[in-house]
């Protein structure tokens, strides 16, 4: 009894862009935030590192490198400079 491969359904979450009512977030942002704050409970107050919570992440919803540190600089507040540096806007 194996799995037939021909009866495979791919979920398409078509909901997981859109923000919740309730805070604004979307699916994505939550799983960010949640391991995000489960982290820093765990490294007692210290910072995090990013590859440490992006491994997190990816362990709750499938999200390419790009798209998770573009999330993150979002929620932290984050924006690129005209020469490429970053600085909390």
């Amino acid at each position: 009894m194996g799995i037939d491969a021909n009866k495979i359904m791919i979920v398409d979450d078509s909901y997981e862009n859109i923000p919740d009512a309730r805070d604004g977030l979307n699916k994505k942002e939550r799983v960010i935030l949640y391991c995000l704050k489960a982290a820093q409970d765990e490294f007692l107050g210290k910072g995090v590192p990013t590859a440490t919570l992006y491994g997190r992440v990816v362990e709750h919803i499938d999200m390419d490198q790009k798209e998770f540190q573009e999330i993150l600089n979002r929620l932290v507040g984050l924006t690129r400079n005209s020469d490429g540096s970053m600085s909390y806007g």
